[in-house]
């Protein structure tokens, strides 16, 4: 499923319009008429041709500039990265607060606080570190002076929205923050208004989210780190243990997949 909704926007009357243009037209008149400097002028000039065209007036009434400015900021707007956030169940059931979970990603920025990490499918995540924290470059025991720009990692903790505050952090020497894994899972990038695809890889199981119970400590840890091998690109904002005594990780930030169930013995079984 899609957590994410389209903008919708009124049109504005045509009546509306022509008043607002003709006022805008006499507006115009009477500060050229004044004549009290070009500068003056200048300004009162740009907020009339602003005015019509935000009261709907033909192409032509604006100059082809301010309508590529207009043009330009929505599509910046549109791809603008998605606000990711925990979500209910839609089947009622455990509710996400902040829970455990993780994402795979590049590291782009650091500082005495933590870093700034991007996934495979550009979702941007912060890692808050604390005196807690652990820290594993490959299978050693590493310190925080391993996280650095350019470094491909995988964080396990707590989620809160696109926050991650961190248990653990494996540095990745040879990966490349999850791009060659979400490629092969076919993981689809969040895109405003795109429903998710109805499909689905390898075993699911009879299931309807909002069952379960959710899950933290090492089982959550082994599950999102299960989850993140093979379908990376999104944020696991959640882990849930199903009545079989499999897991489903509840996966954000991505137009699909949602959910990723995983074996007692924390493999990928399938994910839909």
């Amino acid at each position: 499923m899609n957590d994410y909704d389209p903008t919708r926007h009124s049109p504005v009357g045509s009546a509306q319009a022509t008043m607002a243009v003709r006022a805008r037209h006499s507006r115009v008149r009477r500060l050229l008429s004044k004549k009290k400097g070009g500068l003056i002028v200048a300004a009162g000039l740009t907020c009339a041709l602003a005015g019509l065209a935000t009261a709907g007036t033909s192409a032509a009434a604006v100059s082809s500039s301010s309508v590529l400015s207009v043009s330009s900021t929505a599509t910046a707007a549109a791809s603008a990265s998605p606000t990711v956030t925990p979500s209910r169940p839609a089947g009622g059931g455990p509710v996400a607060g902040p829970s455990a979970g993780g994402a795979t990603g590049i590291v782009e920025t650091t500082s005495t606080s933590g870093f700034t990490l991007s996934t495979a499918t550009g979702v941007k995540v912060t890692v808050d570190e604390e005196s807690s924290t652990t820290y594993r470059k490959g299978t050693r025991r590493a310190s925080g002076r391993a996280v650095k720009e350019g470094a491909s990692v995988l964080v396990l903790g707590t989620v809160d929205s696109p926050t991650i505050t961190a248990t653990r952090v494996i540095v990745q020497p040879k990966g490349d923050g999850g791009v060659a894994a979400a490629e092969a899972a076919g993981v689809i990038p969040f895109k405003q208004g795109t429903p998710s695809p109805a499909k689905s890889v390898g075993q699911i199981p009879d299931y309807t989210e909002g069952e379960g119970t959710i899950v933290s400590g090492a089982a959550a840890d082994k599950a999102t780190k299960a989850a993140q091998a093979v379908v990376p690109g999104g944020i696991n904002d959640r882990v849930v243990k199903l009545s079989n005594g499999e897991y489903e990780v509840h996966n954000i930030s991505v137009n699909w997949p949602h959910h990723i169930f995983v074996s007692k013995n924390f493999k990928v079984l399938g994910y839909e």
